[in-house]
């Protein structure tokens, strides 16, 4: 990723010296306009990296390609500025300098900054931090999408979500979620004559039985946070149950968890289900011969996407039953 030949280095104490001299250069920092706005260095530019328009706004501040630009980003850790510089090379500029360790290291030399909140606390809003609390399930918002396969094609849908509870406490994660399996929606034959086949055929007793057991239930006896849980891949390890059809069986995976701009709960995860656990065992090659174009695959993929939501700011939601 860090191409060495499209930047130099500079040192704070080399940036330093340049603003002290005079020398000509544009300086730029490469973080989103709010984090420009809290704080930044002194005579800095804001064109934020992570844009589409990111080499458009350079070019915009300045369109000489041997001028000598001067980028800078957070820490050593991000790869903001390098990502620029690169950028830049492959769009003609010659002349690139990245200072050394961002804005951190600025700051390590006693350096100055300018901005509305300088002195004011800065989370590099990479890791996941929790706080105690209790959550519900925003059944609007929450979705589960299921994905089914045989030889020779492929089925989609969604499924919705009845109610579901989180309490954090130290980092901790329990709670249960109770899903409607009499909602379950096909998307892969929409507008097909076969569509309602398809859905009545995993309502019955071949598939999930939702005349018996309307309702499935995950149970999350303990989610707990991976070593360094970034909040952009799985960060948490969920251990359960998952009851349907009657039937409870383990089932653990990862999810990745971070918080809303309201500070609730968001929660994703992608895994396999193994269907003949919970007794789904139509079309298994396991369990039948001869099936020919009954032949149906034992995994089912899931795709789950909770939001939360904090309860005293809502009317209880009553939980069906299992």
């Amino acid at each position: 990723m860090k191409d060495l030949n499209a930047y130099k280095e500079l040192s704070p104490i080399e940036l330093y010296q340049w603003i002290e001299e005079k020398q000509t250069f544009t300086l730029i920092d490469t973080l989103k306009s709010d984090s420009f706005a809290r704080r930044h260095l002194k005579t800095a530019v804001n064109a934020c990296v992570f844009e589409v328009t990111f080499v458009d706004q350079v070019n915009e501040i300045t369109n000489d390609n041997n001028s000598v630009i001067v980028l800078y980003g957070a820490s050593k850790r991000s790869f903001d500025a390098v990502t620029a510089a690169e950028k830049l090379a492959q769009n003609g500029y010659r002349a690139i300098y990245v200072l050394k360790g961002g804005i951190e290291a600025w700051l390590s030399e006693d350096f100055s900054l300018e901005g509305e909140a300088v002195n004011e606390p800065y989370d590099s809003q990479t890791l996941l931090k929790l706080e105690d609390g209790s959550y519900q399930a925003d059944t609007d918002q929450s979705i589960i999408e299921w994905r089914g396969r045989n030889p020779n094609t492929t089925h989609f849908g969604t499924v919705g979500i009845a109610s579901g509870d989180l309490t954090v406490k130290n980092g901790i994660i329990t709670g249960m979620f109770d899903i409607n399996m009499d909602s379950i929606v096909n998307i892969s034959l929409e507008g097909d004559e076969l569509q309602p086949v398809l859905l009545a055929h995993l309502k019955s007793e071949d598939f999930f039985l939702t005349k018996l057991f309307p309702i499935a239930r995950f149970e999350i006896d303990e989610a707990v946070p991976v070593k360094e849980p970034f909040l952009s891949c799985p960060n948490y390890q969920i251990i359960g149950n998952l009851e349907l059809r009657g039937i409870k069986a383990k089932q653990n995976f990862m999810a990745t968890i971070t918080k809303t701009p309201e500070e609730n709960l968001m929660a994703e995860a992608h895994f396999d289900i193994d269907r003949t656990k919970w007794g789904a065992i139509y079309g298994s090659a396991r369990f039948f011969e001869y099936l020919g174009m009954h032949m149906v695959f034992d995994l089912i993929s899931i795709q789950i996407r909770i939001i939360t939501k904090k309860p005293d700011r809502y009317s209880s939601i009553n939980k069906p039953s299992v």
